[in-house]
């Protein structure tokens, strides 16, 4: 058997000086879940190559001869992996079968466009899929979606696994270890997953589970291992940092400060981030652990700014203790970096401007800012599917894409322009390039470059935005 996997880009990679200081034009870190997917079918099947749109270009006399592609989709690059799918039909005889967050949530129009849909967490059924096509049997197992005769099936629901031990081979991805040098590339491991949170916009929540499921912490170590001579063997970066992209890394304390002491007692020096939820910046023990094992920053999912919007989309948080979670974390000598959310339905127009000055007061070093974002299966979704302006998904990327209460789409696109802009100001660039250290200068040079790109995207929308004009008076009186 032949295999083969692809990761869509929302925009394909091409090759540019860009890449060297600007993430996510044309140039992003692989995905972990796919590339761990892959690992897995190679053990059964040699033939088994993964390409990422991420890096490299698809190499499609390769692709045209396999008997399964698998195609593996969030929500902003469904577009591009039904186009492929749809081409793959009609051009090879493979068996297309998609896979991911989106195609898991969203399987009734995923299913449109390959043979089988995989749903949830492949770690275990990825196997049986690939027996079940070798067989040349219809999959009956759980977790499959399928149309057959005009009719949708539906296998019914999987347990998730609790067991996903898999370190991700990175050289079954075709041209990335070529492209490792690049300082916009990240080593990024996975350590755990599920959040025992319920926020209506996180689709990470429905899609992995509340329960928190966690790899060994030899496993983790070594994966951090093998990751980092992936990223270093050959290449020269200035940037030395892997991201562990957990949604909630801390939701096991006890498993968490297992992890950070194997990286202490391994001696490795490297620098580390990890995405957070406030509650971790008032844990003294856990941030003096983060210290001392190299970590150098949280990103720290904050989202909102204000008690409102907390409590509207149910989010366990308060302006007042993110504030002490920031101080205490920042106190620790680990930087912070925001992740926000505009366009809640209490914001306004001056959104942008607050969450700008609040990133600037509270000394935060990075920041993360998309319009409300919405993917098929979530609460806020459901809630909000009569004000979603377009179901273009390639659109779903941080630009407004709904009718908030209280703003227009143009304003709330807007807002976000602005907010990036004063955050990621010049003079603003010039004090970092003076006064931070090493890495945060380096950081925030790639970061100004990143912004611009982004603003630049949110720009191409303001015409078409605008068309949805003002208001209703209803609204304006809220």
């Amino acid at each position: 058997m032949k295999i083969r996997f692809i990761e869509p880009g929302n925009r394909p990679y091409k090759p540019t000086p860009l890449n060297y200081f600007v993430y996510d034009r044309y140039i992003r870190t692989p995905s972990v879940g796919l590339n761990t997917l892959a690992t897995i079918v190679k053990e059964k099947v040699p033939d088994t190559l993964m390409y990422s749109e991420a890096i490299s270009r698809l190499v499609m006399e390769d692709l045209v001869d396999a008997d399964i592609i698998f195609i593996g989709i969030f929500t902003f690059n469904a577009v591009r992996g039904y186009k492929l799918a749809r081409y793959f039909q009609k051009k090879s005889n493979a068996v297309i079968v998609m896979g991911g967050l989106h195609a898991s949530m969203n399987y009734k129009e995923a299913v449109k466009y390959c043979d089988y849909v995989l749903l949830g967490e492949g770690d275990e059924s990825i196997i049986e899929m690939v027996e079940a096509v070798k067989r040349k049997e219809t999959p009956t197992f759980p977790g499959v979606a399928y149309r057959k005769d005009g009719r949708l099936f539906h296998t019914g629901e999987r347990k998730p696994p609790a067991y996903f031990e898999t370190i991700p081979d990175k050289n079954l991805v075709y041209h990335y270890k070529k492209m490792a040098g690049h300082n916009t590339l990240w080593g990024q491991v996975h350590a755990s997953r599920g959040c025992p949170h319920n926020c209506d916009y996180c689709a990470l929540v429905r899609h992995f589970g509340r329960r928190v499921r966690t790899r060994t912490p030899d496993t983790v170590l070594e994966d951090i291992r093998q990751t980092i001579a992936f990223q270093e063997e050959g290449h020269h970066r200035l940037l030395k940092a892997l991201w562990i992209t957990d949604d909630n890394f801390f939701a096991d304390r006890v498993w968490a400060m297992e992890v950070l002491q194997k990286i202490i007692d391994s001696g490795i020096k490297y620098h580390f981030t990890v995405q957070a939820r406030w509650e971790v910046g008032l844990d003294n023990e856990m941030l003096a652990l983060l210290k001392k094992a190299g970590f150098v920053e949280l990103a720290v999912g904050i989202e909102f700014i204000d008690d409102e919007s907390f409590a509207l989309y149910h989010k366990k948080s308060s302006r007042d203790k993110i504030v002490e979670a920031i101080r205490n974390i920042q106190r620790h000598g680990l930087s912070v970096r925001g992740l926000f959310i505009l366009g809640a339905d209490n914001h306004t127009v001056g959104a942008g401007d607050q969450l700008a000055d609040f990133v600037i007061k509270h000394h935060i070093k990075g920041a993360l800012i998309q319009c409300m974002y919405f993917v098929p299966g979530t609460p806020v979704y459901e809630s909000h599917k009569d004000r979603l302006l377009h179901g273009d998904w390639s659109r779903y990327n941080g630009n407004a894409v709904h009718k908030p209460e209280r703003m227009t789409p143009y304003e709330l696109q807007m807002e976000c322009i602005k907010a990036s802009r004063k955050i990621y100001s010049f003079p603003r660039l010039i004090h970092a390039l003076l006064w931070d250290d090493a890495l945060h200068k380096l950081l925030f040079l790639g970061e100004y470059f990143w912004h611009m790109s982004i603003r630049a995207d949110l720009k191409k929308e303001l015409a078409y935005l605008k068309g949805y004009g003002s208001l209703s008076s209803d609204c304006q009186k809220k």
